[in-house]
């Protein structure tokens, strides 16, 4: 059989992709491949933005997290410097191995075919790409949505850029930390931070991260000590504790042309400045599955995603990448701290920018730059 559509890896970036396909040609024929069984866990914050479901219900996808606790305050801390405040709109914090299974429920509902299959290699013709695994499959288009460790980026003869690394576990929510989503910087190396996320049922999603530096690989005991440097406590009951790779974005992305696109983590889409990459999956998931669908009746899939990408995340990605370089000095990252305590314009413009697709306003830089002429007290908190 030649599907019109296969999806290598049905996270989230797969599940959008077969969404976002489905969407706009309901007939397609979809399949998606992933070498494990849903519900499956996945190392994450967890932490997912609210731009994510604006997303999903533009393809008729509602409900997903109308059982969990919005999470409504985001509190940064960076040694003294402080900022705690009402975010603009709530956010959600929902294990992998809950999110992950709805979202490929819901792609299935769509028409979607999930299959279990570990892919080993690609194969593209002049006309299909043939997709390697115990059972060879064949489709118009193939997207890789696979992860950290793409194969169909290998494949493609892509490197992967930049990396972090961060162990994620899950511990009980102490009182001072509770319904809020917390977030600790390093004193040293930038970027690096330690995160409390409280999934609201008295548990929360706990841990540290880093970007990795030449000649530095953290052990799993470096990163919890860190952890624990930074959040006092936060590690005490822990269980479940995952190591997981985070390739980060950059300034110059662009999809390639051709049959075989990649999207999410697989394209190395991680927020360098915060980590947070599920929305660029769901993003790039549906933008993808979009130009798949055009593409079975004219075009090049991956040039009509180049544009539509482009479109939307262009300047963000840009943004992001100049935001983290500027936040890699402690000075810096310091001011955006004092200016998102001071005004809630560039508190909520630093948390856009770091969540979803949001871009660097002017007024933030200008607050940011008075900080960084003006010496000053530590920031206080603000309602």
């Amino acid at each position: 059989m030649l599907w019109d559509l296969v999806v290598i890896g049905a996270g989230p970036a797969g599940a959008a992709t077969a969404l976002g396909a489905l969407a706009a040609e309901p007939g397609l024929s979809v399949l998606l491949l992933d070498r494990q069984e849903f519900p499956r866990d996945k190392a994450c914050g967890d932490g997912i933005a609210p731009q994510v479901f604006d997303l999903l219900a533009e393809v008729g996808v509602t409900g997903l997290v109308d059982d969990r606790t919005p999470v409504q305050r985001l509190s940064l801390r960076r040694g003294e410097l402080g900022v705690d405040r009402l975010m603009a709109r709530p956010a959600w914090v929902v294990p992998r191995a809950v999110f992950d299974h709805r979202l490929v429920e819901a792609a299935q509902a769509a028409g979607a075919v999930l299959r279990k299959e570990r892919v080993r290699g690609i194969d593209v013709r002049a006309s299909s790409v043939v997709v390697g695994g115990a059972d060879e499959v064949e489709g118009r288009t193939v997207v890789g949505a696979d992860g950290a460790h793409s194969e169909v980026r290998r494949a493609l003869g892509l490197k992967a850029g930049p990396t972090a690394l961060a162990l994620r576990g899950y511990a009980p929510t102490p009182p001072d930390r509770a319904a809020q989503q917390v977030i600790v910087f390093g004193m040293a190396r930038q970027p690096s931070y330690a995160w409390s996320f409280d999934c609201g049922d008295g548990w929360s999603n706990v841990g540290y991260g880093e970007q990795l530096r030449a000649g530095r690989q953290p052990t799993r005991a470096e990163l919890l000590t860190q952890l624990e440097v930074l959040l006092p406590g936060a590690s005490v009951g822990g269980e479940n504790w995952r190591g997981h790779q985070l390739p980060l974005s950059g300034w110059s992305w662009r999809p390639q042309r051709g049959r075989v696109m990649l999207v999410g983590d697989a394209a190395g889409l991680i927020n360098p400045m915060t980590g947070e990459g599920i929305y660029y999956a769901v993003a790039t998931g549906l933008l993808a599955g979009r130009a798949a669908a055009r593409a079975v009746r004219r075009g090049d899939a991956g040039l009509e995603y180049r544009r539509a990408a482009g479109k939307l995340l262009g300047r963000h990605f840009r943004d992001t990448t100049l935001a983290a370089r500027l936040t890699r000095s402690g000075r810096v990252l310091d001011a955006g701290i004092k200016a998102s305590a001071d005004d809630h314009r560039v508190f909520d413009n630093l948390v856009e920018i770091g969540l979803a697709d949001g871009v660097l306003r002017a007024g933030s830089l200008r607050q940011v730059a008075r900080e960084l002429i003006r010496p000053g007290a530590p920031a206080v908190e603000r309602p």
